[in-house]
């Protein structure tokens, strides 16, 4: 009776849960059996349990699911970067390159569109840059390509292009300031290269490499065109910019009238003899140690060179031929030749002038100055069209208005022409003044019309020159510096090269000293 007592205090918690069809051992267990029996109810409750179980499981769902979301994702890794894209709004692109992805079924194709495939995460890898990405990304979820100010136009638009998307998907506004801002860029690096091709210098040393004379040829172009190169080099370009300046002086001393009396006049043939003689000296040795001949002679400085020592040859030619015209000047027509050839003399002496543009070779502004005409010329030619228009237009003006007034000198628009020049560059000369009020009006205009058209190109001309005058200077201090770096490191090495020829030769001495001669 008691083991029957506690058999009745061991009853399950629940009748119901124990029942099962077909089940005949529920009934007649063993009390341990009955101990470690749980309900049906509760057994499912009740796992097994390990360090790894959980880890193994949220893997496995984590494993199933991945399926199902990559059905309706595209896994992108741009640059280390991961984004999602739906296949619908990839697709709804199919000319990009994301969306023939989405749109394509050949596997070869697909990995021939990335730069790479993982296929256990199913992720395209793009080496590409991932900041940009980030409005591609933008682009196919909203259809609206944004532009911001500060990403490079370069860069922007070859990633664009490598994705397929055109930049008409973004706005208007964003367009115009963008193809501005890349005008302005394009126009940046066009001066850049052509500043650059200003500082190259005509020859490089590799150019003399196997031609004849080749290190001597290089030893004379170093010399006589890259100043900072040596000591003696300097001193040329000093020589040279000494004998234009004496030579422009000469030319202006020689129009004096008290400089024309016969000691006078000798003194200044000798002037320019030496002077010119210097002049081809230099030119001959540019020409003998140059590396390209052709190139050499297309050089704008080279031309400068050419015409400034060309009027003292042909004016001894010319002198020449007068002086035996001479012996026959009893005929007439021999008499006006010489007079021709003596005004053609002139005209000759006067390209002398043409000399001071040598002096641009060693002087960093004249260079930057004629740059600065060559960039500028559209803005230059744009001055003196308005020039041309205000002189026209107020010289017809004054014409109209002055010329019944008794004794005027605006008789004709032709004669209008000097007064309307002068009044538009504000110098006013006075030499021809309207009288009328209308004429006085005309002349206000035309006053304040040329001080409107004086004050525009200032500006531009200015800020550019400025910018090409630091960017030449800056260029040749870093030229020099190279070569005084570059002279230093030479220095050193001579100086180890010695002392190790002097040790090298005392320790052989030593050695011969120490060892006995045979006799």
């Amino acid at each position: 009776m008691p083991g029957t007592m506690r058999q009745l205090g061991k009853r399950r918690t629940s009748l119901s849960a124990n029942l099962k069809i077909g089940d005949h051992h529920g009934c007649c267990r063993t009390p341990e059996e009955k101990e470690l029996f749980f309900p049906f109810a509760q057994d499912s409750l009740v796992k097994q349990w390990s360090s790894m179980h959980n880890v193994t499981e949220r893997n496995q769902e984590k494993s199933k699911a991945l399926p199902r979301r990559s059905r309706y994702f595209l896994n992108i890794n741009v640059g280390g970067k991961s984004f999602q894209i739906t296949y619908k709004m990839a697709a709804r692109y199919p000319i990009t390159r994301i969306g023939k992805l989405a749109i394509s079924t050949d596997p070869m194709k697909k990995l021939k569109l990335c730069d790479d495939y993982s296929v256990q995460r199913n992720e395209y890898f793009f080496d590409r840059d991932p900041l940009i990405f980030h409005y591609i990304f933008h682009f196919y979820r909203s259809g609206v390509l944004w532009i911001m100010d500060e990403l490079c136009p370069t860069n922007f638009v070859e990633e664009i292009e490598y994705w397929g998307i055109h930049l008409k998907y973004s706005q208007r506004c964003c367009r115009i300031l963008f193809e501005e801002k890349q005008d302005e860029l394009k126009e940046y690096l066009k001066i850049q290269r052509e500043l650059e091709a200003e500082l190259e210098p005509m020859e490089q040393e590799e150019h003399f490499e196997g031609k004849c004379l080749g290190e001597f040829r290089k030893a004379v172009w170093n010399l006589i065109e890259k100043p900072y190169s040596s000591i003696p080099a300097k001193i040329i370009a000093v020589t040279s910019s000494f004998f234009v300046l004496i030579s422009i002086v000469g030319m202006t001393l020689s129009t004096v009238e008290e400089m024309q009396h016969k000691s006078g006049k000798a003194f200044m043939e000798q002037l320019e003899t030496i002077c010119a003689v210097f002049f081809t000296s230099e030119y001959l040795m540019r020409l003998i140690s140059t590396a390209t001949f052709q190139k050499f002679l297309r050089a704008a400085f080279n031309a400068i060179d050419l015409v400034a020592i060309l009027p003292f040859y042909i004016q001894i030619l010319f002198e020449h031929l007068d002086e035996g015209d001479e012996l026959y000047h009893e005929e007439r027509h021999k008499m006006e030749s010489v007079g021709k050839l003596g005004k053609v003399l002139k005209l000759i002496k006067l390209m002398r002038i043409f000399r001071i543009l040598k002096l641009a070779r060693h002087s960093t502004g004249l260079r930057a100055f004629g740059f600065t005409m060559r960039q500028c010329y559209q803005q230059v030619c744009c001055l003196l069209l308005f020039i041309a228009l205000g002189v026209f237009t107020f010289s017809a003006l004054m014409h109209s208005v002055e010329h019944d007034v008794p004794g005027t000198n605006f008789t004709s628009i032709p004669d209008a022409w000097w007064w309307a020049a002068v009044s538009l560059s504000t110098v006013g000369y006075g030499d021809t003044v309207p009288d009328t009020v209308l004429g006085r009006m005309v002349a206000f205009g035309c006053i304040s019309f040329g001080i409107i058209l004086n004050g525009m190109p200032i500006s531009i001309l200015y800020n550019k020159f400025s910018d090409y005058y630091a960017k030449l200077k800056a260029h040749e201090n870093e030229t020099s510096l190279t070569l005084k770096f570059t002279k230093k490191i030479r220095f050193k090495a001579r100086v180890l090269k010695k002392l190790t020829e002097c040790c090298s030769g005392d320790g052989h001495a030593a050695t011969e000293w120490g060892t006995p001669r045979a006799t």
